[in-house]
């Protein structure tokens, strides 16, 4: 089977309709097409070019088994044809994340094709996307996440203290309660847990509240940054707030996060959504039980949870690699 170009060797600009396979009439439909995605539907010049270059690569594919793209042909598709594309693409080394990205380029075109009155690519519909494998989380090393929490940790001596202690409170909630950013920031001052309060109530993802407990540790940052913050703060009002007393932005907890992994030679994947998974993550590890690791994340799905499983046994079998006197050896 002769490989497809691929997107380095392909790149096309959106001008150069010479290179799409396929008869003038098909051409002339490219071309209103791509200047639709730039005028209509304002997307991004590379969000243009990467769909323009996904509907070559299929009309390559097609030329080659069927003969010159036209639009009858196209609207005349079987689904096994544009499997038999998936399928040349899967051989060529492309995941299902990228294939996936294709089809939906493909798929905008043949709903243009249909809103200009050519037809409809029934195949394109009859096929379903490709699975895409979830991401496991990246945790962070628990002593690397315990560090994160801890005010002298923050290596910007140039801001003022209680905004260190600020930022101090809000990551040791994150990895503390395995909160998500936004139900970090949503937390209002007379919600604030502090000493002698064992949880809080946040609103997550579709409007749910839960209640999910709070450290000591985690309540005691908290206190360190009211007893600090210079600003008023009213208790229907947000607990944390910014260097003006407005609403904190998430941006400056990431810019936080960023500042730490410097500070600690962390890893890219440091980010204020680590420090969730590493919650997750480290509560497994000690036993914890995923009925209650779902509640507690407020996770809708358990197996969304689960995916914590699967990041475990690769923390056990990398152990077992360096430590076992037979792994990595021919037995």
């Amino acid at each position: 089977m002769a490989a497809l170009p691929s997107p380095d060797d392909e790149r096309s600009d959106e001008n150069d309709l010479p290179s799409f396979p396929g008869d003038a009439a098909l051409r002339g439909v490219v071309r209103g097409w791509i200047d639709s995605l730039a005028r209509e539907r304002r997307m991004a010049r590379n969000t243009c070019e990467a769909y323009a270059h996904d509907l070559r690569l299929f009309l390559i594919h097609l030329d080659r088994r069927l003969g010159t793209p036209t639009i009858p042909r196209l609207v005349a598709l079987k689904p096994r044809d544009v499997r038999g594309f998936m399928a040349a693409r899967r051989a060529e080394g492309i995941g299902g994340r990228s294939l996936m990205r294709e089809l939906a380029g493909i798929r905008s075109f043949g709903r243009h094709l249909e809103r200009e009155g050519h037809g409809s690519i029934a195949a394109l519909g009859a096929v379903r996307s490709p699975k895409v494998e979830r991401r496991l989380p990246r945790p962070l090393p628990v002593e690397a996440a315990v560090a994160t929490t801890r005010s002298e940790s923050r290596p910007d001596d140039e801001r003022e203290p209680w905004v260190l202690a600020r930022d101090a409170a809000v990551i040791a909630l994150l990895y503390g309660s395995g909160l998500r950013i936004s139900e970090a920031l949503g937390i209002a001052r007379r919600d604030a847990p502090t000493p002698g309060q064992d949880e809080v109530r946040v609103l997550g993802k579709g409007g749910k509240i839960r209640s999910v407990p709070v450290l000591p540790a985690v309540s005691q940052a908290i206190a360190e940054y009211l007893a600090a913050c210079p600003h008023p703060l009213p208790p229907e009002g947000p607990l944390f707030v910014g260097v003006k007393g407005g609403p904190l932005s998430p941006r400056i907890i990431q810019y936080a996060m960023a500042s730490l992994r410097g500070a600690l030679g962390l890893p890219e994947s440091a980010t204020p959504h680590a420090l969730r998974h590493s919650f997750a993550t480290h509560l497994l590890a000690r036993q914890g039980e995923l009925r209650a690791i779902q509640e507690l994340l407020g996770h809708a799905s358990l197996s969304t949870t689960q995916l914590y499983t699967r990041v475990d046994a690769a923390r056990l079998m990398s152990a077992f690699d360096a430590a076992h006197p037979r792994a990595g050896r021919a037995a």
